[in-house]
């Protein structure tokens, strides 16, 4: 507690998923930081977990929801949210106001219902909750706090489009301001479309994610070399790459990152008469089709390098070799005919941690088969099967799908510079960066293994800060 200002966590301190943090302005008022869906075995300290996903916390106090970026272990639990009576604004970015309908319409199909009219209704209430706010300007957030106020600044934090950190500055009578500093999730630099984290000036609190607090990534070269040469292998075996992405983001940046090789390569030739403009890109996801043109509307708020390419006369986000499946009818024709059908052939479907979604079928059809290689760019949480197959496919182990064992037999490479997360030395340089170093640093969004290791760096770092791990 600094200056009568505390932080409770539920979610989010015994992994990587459920984000949702509540910053107390006075004991009667507080406002909520994300309220995001746990996954895989990680649950809160109240008990909610994948299978128990009502609000377990008391919500009296809070005024407003916070929302650092629209990824579903960020917002996914906003239905319940709403549910347990709720009725305060939801403040975020500009494209995060645009984006969080349709990532919320799903979750509702998915763990609500799909009546139409449920849903319509669902939507209605949410659109008139959600306040956008400009990157870079203070904004008053009103409620019942008599004795003090609240502001907050949201910044780009360069890990999907519309993703902020989220500066608090709580004003409380004549005693100095105090501000929190929520990281939400740190993107690493050179990230296809998006622009660089901006440094922060500082915070008196600072809560920090670690999802790779104890990794370094590869750089941007690095990664590209790594996909190219996995594609390489496809086109010599005709087999296949499967790629589990998160429908928001990682797909996005995987296509502008494809359309940059298929250009600068088009016409060589990879194996006996093919060449990588014969390559087939298969985007396998009808809520990441949408987003994926959410993201062309939003092109203002794009990286330069990305801008440059568009005026180019290039469109990195629909090109030539790109296919998209739209009902699950094509969705089972396509996987039974590439079952059937070997060619060169990268498919990108979701879910990111194979914990649903298209991409299980997919697997099912072509885990066991050698020439398929298994490109995981995300992070795989403890309990998926995403984590099973990166864990256990390098000794053709075998993974859980659908409640039936399956040989990994395919290919497996994580390649971790594709992560939209920051890591250790990104993490330190954020805060090395501040002018106004945090007297307070808390470490969540991690295993324990990660927060350890960034907990002993941010010590050295700043040895006079206290440094918890909640």
């Amino acid at each position: 507690m600094t200056s009568g200002v505390w932080i409770k966590h539920h979610g989010a301190i015994t992994g990587v998923t459920g984000s949702c943090h509540e910053l107390f302005i006075d004991p009667h008022c507080s406002v909520l930081i994300d309220c995001g869906l746990f996954q895989g075995v990680e649950a809160s300290p109240e008990g909610a977990s994948s299978e128990a996903l009502e609000i377990d916390f008391d919500l009296s106090a809070v005024q407003a929801l916070l929302v650092t970026h629209c990824h579903i272990d960020h917002v996914g639990r906003i239905p319940y949210l709403l549910a347990a009576g709720f009725e305060g604004k939801i403040y975020c970015s500009e494209p995060t106001a645009v984006l969080l309908p349709l990532v919320l319409e799903d979750a509702v199909k998915v763990g609500f219902t799909r009546n139409k009219g449920l849903i319509r209704r669902f939507l209605k209430v949410l659109k008139s909750r959600i306040k956008p706010v400009v990157y870079g300007r203070w904004v008053k957030i009103p409620g019942n706090h008599k004795a003090a106020s609240l502001q907050v600044r949201f910044q780009p934090a360069g890990h999907i489009l519309g993703s902020a950190y989220i500066e608090c500055k709580v004003a409380n009578g004549r005693q100095q301001a105090t501000t929190v500093l929520f990281s939400g999730d740190l993107g690493a630099p050179y990230a296809p479309l998006l622009p660089a984290p901006k440094p922060a000036y500082g915070s008196d609190i600072l809560i920090i994610e670690s999802t790779y607090g104890d990794k370094f990534h590869e750089g941007r070269q690095e990664r590209h070399a790594q996909l190219q040469g996995v594609i390489e292998r496809c086109f010599r075996n005709r087999g296949m790459v499967l790629i589990p992405a998160f429908s928001i983001g990682r797909t996005q940046e995987l296509l502008y990152e494809l359309e940059q090789v298929i250009y600068r390569f088009e016409d060589r030739e990879v194996a006996s008469g093919l060449r990588w403009r014969d390559l087939e890109i298969v985007v396998d996801s009808p809520l990441a089709n949408r987003f994926t043109r959410v993201y062309r509307k939003l092109s203002k708020f794009w990286d330069q390098e990305a801008k440059r390419v568009k005026i180019q006369g290039r469109h990195p986000l629909a090109f030539e070799q790109l296919t998209t499946i739209g009902s699950h009818e094509q969705h089972l024709a396509t996987v039974a005919y590439l079952a059937r059908n070997p060619r060169p052939t990268v498919v990108i479907a979701a879910s990111g941690m194979c914990a649903g979604g298209r991409i299980v079928n997919y697997l099912k059809a072509l885990v066991e088969t050698p020439k398929t290689d298994i490109v995981l760019v995300g992070y795989q949480a403890a309990g998926t099967p995403g984590r099973a197959i990166q864990q256990y496919g390098p000794q053709n182990g075998y993974v859980e799908l659908d409640g039936q064992r399956y040989t990994v037999n395919a290919q497996v490479h994580t390649l971790a510079g594709y992560s939209a997360h920051a890591d250790q030395k990104d993490l330190l340089g954020f805060v090395r960066r501040m002018k106004k170093k945090p007297k307070e640093i808390r470490i969540v969004h991690g295993e324990q293994k990660a927060k350890v290791a960034l907990s002993r760096q941010l010590q050295r770092l700043l040895p006079q800060a206290q440094v918890k791990i909640p």
